[in-house]
């Protein structure tokens, strides 16, 4: 029902944004990761949202990008995920590690979310490992082929990621290994090749 938001910025908290448009005051819940990405208060802030309507609210979710609004429609389409689980979900990871860790069946990494016992981690995984071409701005057929691989590539993706590689850029990188058994041997090598290519040639060296 509304799409996104354009006004100016009233107030904001790590959890909401308060917008002003056309003489409203629009109430944003919103993932803590969002909060960075607004402006100071009275500069000009844009939104894209997601209406829910409930029995006793009307509530009205923010986010930086559609990627990010796509993921959490997809999220709270598993049965015991509820707005509130999304947005914290979202507040740790962005969209293209949550795809990563569901095509790798990492169920134990969204356990660290409020809300979200193993049971319910384990459920996302199931639920969604069919939905990964529906999570917007991810390379997904990197992912998935890096996932598909083995165990390891999928480990070895996870480590880039956390040395500061963007989710597709790791996934890409990693190639697919029909019998993976030593992820460090391939984390050194993959690190080792991306460095002579394109991020040599952004500027930045990793190691």
């Amino acid at each position: 029902m509304i799409y996104c938001l354009n006004g100016t910025l009233l107030s904001k908290t790590p959890n909401n944004a308060v917008i002003l448009c056309g003489g409203v005051g629009f109430n944003v819940l919103i993932p803590t990761s969002v909060y960075g990405d607004l402006p100071e208060v009275n500069a000009e802030a844009f939104l894209y949202t997601s209406f829910t309507v409930k029995e006793d609210a009307m509530e009205l979710y923010g986010f930086s990008s559609e990627a990010q609004r796509e993921t959490f429609k997809i999220l709270t389409s598993v049965s015991g995920v509820g707005p509130k689980v999304a947005l914290s979900i979202l507040s740790i990871f962005d969209t293209g590690k949550i795809a990563l860790m569901i095509a790798s069946g990492d169920f134990k990494a969204f356990t660290v979310c409020a809300g979200v016992g193993p049971k319910l981690a384990q459920r996302l995984v199931l639920e969604l490992k069919d939905k990964l071409k529906d999570f917007g701005g991810s390379d997904m057929s990197a992912v998935s082929a890096a996932s598909s691989a083995g165990g390891a590539s999928g480990d070895a993706v996870a480590a880039l990621t956390s040395l500061g590689f963007s989710t597709a850029e790791a996934a890409s990188a990693v190639p697919a290994i029909a019998r993976p058994r030593w992820v460090c041997a391939v984390v050194v090598i993959m690190v080792s090749l991306v460095n002579s290519c394109s991020f040599r040639r952004r500027g930045w060296n990793p190691i």
